[in-house]
């Protein structure tokens, strides 16, 4: 908690690296992010919040229960956790992720990996420490893994023709207008309704015209 307060975001990244744990509260009830915010060390509170150990996505690239192969490949695994970790959520650069690296930029490892991304944002929400910002977030990268696929599939340019999508602006005032639906529509597909997140988004975004 002092440490996420010094605002020293790489040294609080090797501190959650080394395994500490970000639930842990202080004597007043409050978490190394919630006092962090509090501080204004909002940079510390990015890192907290995008924080995803390595292991746990590394269980599902093990055979578990009745399965005879794992849910996700171990060549996925490295590529996917840089996405999950990454704090910069554009649309435009996380496509730019998956593009960059040929083992991702294929429709079956997409597939893949998006389905995982859904298992870890139902285990989020189901969770006694049930982490909404984590679960969302998981959401909006599967949502993101979803459309390349479509165009991978169905464009000749894929996803050179997913990024102009998402960077053209309407005639009239240039706004993105492509990528704005597709950030609403994850949100709306997210399957949890009751969460407090989810309904302060809509509460935000329903009054505004796109």
């Amino acid at each position: 908690i002092f440490l996420a307060n010094s605002g020293n975001k790489d040294i609080t990244w090797m501190m959650l690296e080394a395994g500490a744990e970000t639930d842990v509260v202080n004597s007043v009830g409050r978490t190394a992010a919630q006092m962090a915010a509090f501080v204004g060390q909002h940079d510390c509170v990015t890192v907290i919040n995008n924080f995803f150990p390595r292991e746990r996505l590394d269980y599902y690239t093990k055979p578990q229960g009745l399965d005879k192969e794992p849910k996700l490949p171990i060549k996925l695994a490295g590529p996917l956790h840089k996405i999950i970790t990454t704090t910069n959520m554009h649309p435009v650069k996380i496509v730019l992720l998956v593009k960059e690296n040929p083992l991702l930029a294929e429709v079956e490892a997409l597939q893949k990996c998006y389905k995982v991304l859904d298992l870890i944002c139902e285990k989020c929400m189901k969770q006694k420490d049930m982490n909404e910002v984590l679960a969302m977030k998981m959401h909006y990268i599967s949502c993101i893994f979803q459309k390349c696929i479509t165009f991978l599939k169905e464009r000749e340019d894929k996803l050179d023709g997913f990024i102009k999508s998402l960077l053209k602006g309407r005639d009239k005032d240039g706004f993105p207008v492509y990528q704005e639906k597709l950030i609403r529509e994850s949100i709306r597909k997210f399957p949890y309704c009751e969460a407090t997140l989810l309904q302060q988004l809509v509460r935000s975004i329903a009054p505004v015209e796109i």
